[in-house]
């Protein structure tokens, strides 16, 4: 069975769990027809084939980005102007989404990147608190919640075709907590660690020349 079967099946039929924390709500996008549609689209046009990707793993989507399309680290925009798949989810952008594709863009085009690469996320629902992103790690009483719900996750998109020797972790937080799960599960054999999109843009915006250039490298090693 082809990546993007495996992706499709997977995404198409996840099933939102009951957030326990005070506040919190999780958002599966999966659920509306427009979103599985774009993702039926998406991973047909990259994925349809049986080659092992470089796993990117980053926290959890952010509510304008893959919590609104299903697609890790892609907003509407980027959807529609870089991947080539009109949709109807509107014209937000978000800011982990532009740095992303303006790595793609540098590294040779989304055809290029894709072959090579699946971006994804430890958990596979947006959170959010009082209407902002909300990270998994961010109350332990959460993280708690969904550890199971993460291993799972992992687990799942693993059998897609993900390359064991070796995995990329966004953020040095997500990393910290991914490394303890992976020395149990034995996920993949080595992990390496990348600054986080939206820290990049956030906080080091005149510099992210320079991250694309460390983003690149780094996939160029592995």
């Amino acid at each position: 069975m082809s990546f993007s079967k495996k992706a499709i099946d997977y995404f198409c039929n996840l099933k939102i769990p009951t957030a326990k924390s005070l506040g919190v709500k999780i958002m599966n996008p999966y659920e509306s027809d427009e979103v599985r549609k774009v993702v039926k689209k998406f991973y047909s046009r990259y994925y349809d084939d049986e080659k092992k990707r470089l796993f990117i793993i980053g926290i959890n989507p952010g509510r304008f980005g893959g919590g609104l399309t299903g697609i890790a680290f892609t907003d509407p925009v980027a959807l529609r102007k870089d991947c080539g798949i009109e949709n109807n989810l509107g014209t937000r952008k978000e800011l982990s989404s532009k740095f992303i594709y303006n790595v793609t863009e540098r590294f040779g085009g989304v055809e290029k990147f894709f072959l090579k690469i699946f971006l994804t996320a430890i958990y596979p629902f947006a959170i959010t608190k009082d209407g902002k992103n909300y990270n998994y790690y961010d109350e332990k009483s959460l993280t708690e919640n969904l550890h199971e719900g993460i291993i799972n996750n992992i687990q799942s998109q693993i059998m897609f075709g993900a390359r064991r020797d070796f995995a990329i972790l966004l953020g040095k937080k997500n990393a910290e907590f991914f490394t303890k799960i992976n020395e149990d599960h034995k996920f993949f054999n080595r992990i390496a660690v990348l600054e986080h999109p939206r820290y990049i843009m956030q906080y080091k915006l005149k510099q992210s020349d320079k991250y694309i250039k460390k983003y690149i490298e780094t996939f160029n090693l592995l």
